[in-house]
């Protein structure tokens, strides 16, 4: 054993002693300098016939990293090319382990031996076909650290921060949870504390993926050299899932392919299907329904990427009472796994796989390229909204009163497909505000949903309560969508978000539901922010066996609580408001929901017990599968599968762990 475990360790050595010499190549027994004349990318055309893909597959897709490649560059005697090889299967547990120990317990980082210096960076450039960015951070515009200061930028930028993540998204390595990242390049009008920009927990390097070579070379370098990679698509996750220090990013939102199938048969399902690939967002995704006339499920953000993390980990819709949850709706994936191989997950094909990427969470078990997802008939959908405020013609009871009258109807609402989109917050000492924005009933024409709510209505006004509900009906779910939900916030410095998914067993408990509306009520006035859905995941018509946490199949709201501070508050102030959201106000919720979970995109990033509010009665297989698929632990997110082997070497005020910082094996 020792000599084999020093044979696999001078391997390794040898390659990582390459990794600092210069790159060549041997081309008719002249070694020439591995550049750009003397390079081709390393990618193949494969032929979709030769796959399990269970319709053709996009262009993007046929272009393959392949072992014919790669031995040809090999013949070529191309410096260190087997660092972009792909994992050997026939490696035993014990030279995984060797392996393993030679790494160490951290991900290689910037001035480690095996972080790879910029000679390697460029090969790594020339054979992907370009793409390779260093990361040069969204705000840096504001500053002079990277020498690209541009004050009309800038200002551009800073006015565009929170309101306008259409912006966002279209930068390689922005995110939504700017907070984790370490809040290193923020504008200055947001961050008056800040001087200076520098790269932080922001990936240092990102590819801009067009085909899936580009994916199988990034996952075999990282894998090869211990690097941390992280996946992005447009990072909106609560838990900044999408960076981390010194890593390598994956960046899928240029795979914005669309197919679309009138017909399509696979096993037991006949009907309308797309092929999408994983960078389309939800504005495309319901163009593409709308000018095909279908529907499919898909996000209420606008900017989400809902082939994406967003479907990965469960995926709620304003149509999931009525179909169930965007990942309800996959029949196949194509994917790329934590050994480079390009392979087809389905209930025929990798079943296991396929089953875990559906509700198993994002950069988790590989890199999805696209998605196969079931569309529906074209749908009418009836809107209202309201205002509902405290003032000099409603008190703080009869506010509340309003609300709870409405909560009682939970049940029936999603019981007839409706969902129930509201916010609620605290403005004043014992005032409120409140909205219903928007009230979204799928299939009823106007006459139908005010049938429904007339009973609430009447409620409302026996209380002395008065509203004034506006109702639009739309031939289909686009235009009823696109009215309906403007482009979200994005960005802020001085927030944390935790959910909860409150069990329809609460609303059939009389006591329950008192103490489930009490504990919500509480904690808005007691400052927080409430932002919830009144929505079930659990159709009528059954839905497919997959990793969706099972507190969604029992749910009736799913309820967001924002806890917010002054940006410029002092550490103690923020760490006493991060604090009281997870230890005292969602502390309240958990209490009188004891075993039901939360949503992994729209959760509490120190979520207590993580692995069953996300994943509930599943884990157990799933993380059994994250071994298989990824033994070396290529992939790492946040509260993920799998992820509790891991630490982030720093934390931000004193408990929140900071993507500025090594990950590092317990």
């Amino acid at each position: 054993m020792p000599c084999f475990r020093g044979a696999v360790v001078f391997t390794l050595l040898g390659a990582a002693l390459r990794i600092v010499s210069s790159q060549t190549i041997v081309v008719g027994n002249h070694t020439l300098p591995a550049d750009e004349t003397t390079v081709a990318p390393a990618v193949a055309v494969v032929d979709a016939r030769e796959t399990n893909a269970t319709s053709d597959l996009f262009e993007a897709e046929t272009l393959q990293l392949t072992d014919a490649v790669l031995a040809n560059l090999t013949r070529l005697e191309l410096t260190n090319v087997t660092l972009f090889s792909f994992q050997n299967e026939s490696d035993s547990k014990a030279e995984m382990l060797a392996k393993s120990m030679f790494f160490g317990k951290c991900k290689s980082y910037p001035g480690d031996f095996l972080y790879p210096p910029k000679i390697l960076w460029k090969l790594f450039d020339i054979l992907l076909g370009k793409g390779l960015t260093e990361t040069v951070p969204y705000a840096a515009a504001c500053y002079d650290s990277f020498g690209n200061y541009d004050a009309a930028k800038c200002d551009f930028i800073t006015n565009n921060w929170i309101n306008a993540s259409i912006y966002h998204t279209e930068d390689p390595t922005s995110v939504n949870a700017v907070l984790f990242q370490g809040l290193t390049c923020m504008p200055p009008a947001l961050m008056s504390s800040q001087s200076n920009c520098t790269v932080g927990g922001y990936p240092a390097y990102s590819v801009s993926v067009r085909n899936v070579a580009q994916i199988q070379l990034a996952v075999n370098l990282a894998r090869n050299l211990n690097l941390r990679v992280v996946i992005k698509n447009t990072g909106h996750d609560f838990s900044a899932k999408s960076v981390g220090m010194g890593a390598l990013s994956i960046w899928t939102h240029n795979l914005k392919q669309t197919k679309f199938f009138q017909d399509y048969r696979q096993g037991d399902y006949r009907g309308p299907a797309f092929r999408l690939g994983t960078g389309v967002q939800a504005f495309e995704a319901y163009e593409a329904a709308r000018n095909n006339g279908v529907t499919i499920v898909g996000g209420e953000g606008r900017t989400v990427g809902v082939m994406g993390g967003f479907l990965f980990g469960g995926g709620h819709s304003p149509l999931s009472s009525m179909y169930g949850l965007a990942a309800d709706q996959v029949l196949s994936m194509e994917v790329v796994t934590a050994n480079g191989r390009f392979v087809t997950a389905s209930e025929t094909s990798n079943p296991d796989l396929f089953w875990a990427l559906r509700g198993g969470g994002g950069s988790t078990f590989g890199v999805v390229t696209s998605v196969v997802v079931k569309a529906y008939p074209k749908i009418k959908v009836t809107t209202m909204t309201y205002v509902l405020m405290t003032g000099p013609n409603v008190t703080a009871d009869q506010f509340w009163a309003a609300w709870r009258a409405f909560f009682d109807g939970f049940i029936t609402y999603t019981d007839v497909g409706n969902y129930e989109y509201f916010r609620i917050s605290k403005i004043g000492e014992g005032q409120f505000a409140s909205d219903m924005g928007p009230w979204f009933a799928p299939g009823m024409s106007k006459e139908q949903l005010q049938e429904l709510v007339a009973p609430l209505f009447d409620k409302f006004k026996a209380l002395g309560v008065e509203v004034n509900p506006v109702y639009t009906e739309y031939d289909d779910y686009y235009d009823a969508w696109a009215a309906s939900f403007p482009v979200e916030p994005w960005g802020s410095n001085a927030i944390r978000q935790a959910s909860r998914l409150f069990p329809k067993s609460n609303w059939q408990d009389a006591a329950k539901l008192n103490a489930t509306f009490d504990a919500i009520k509480s904690v808005i006035e007691e400052g927080g922010y409430l932002i919830a859905f009144n929505i079930a995941a659990a159709p009528k018509n059954g839905y497919p066996d997959n990793a969706v946490n099972p507190a969604w199949r029992n749910t009736v709201m799913h309820a967001i609580l924002a806890s917010l501070w002054n940006a410029n508050s002092p550490e103690i102030d923020t760490k006493a408001a991060s604090d009281k959201l997870t230890f005292d106000w969602m502390k309240r919720w958990r209490d009188v929901s004891p075993g039901a979970g939360a949503y992994m995109s729209e959760s509490d990033y120190i979520e207590p017990d993580f692995t069953q509010a996300f994943f509930g009665s599943k884990y157990a297989k799933l993380y059994q599968l994250k071994q298989r698929y990824d033994p070396f632990g290529v992939f790492y997110a946040h509260m993920a599968v799998g992820s509790e082997d891991w630490h982030m070497s720093e934390m931000i005020m004193g408990n929140l762990p900071s993507q500025n910082s090594k990950l590092c094996r317990k």
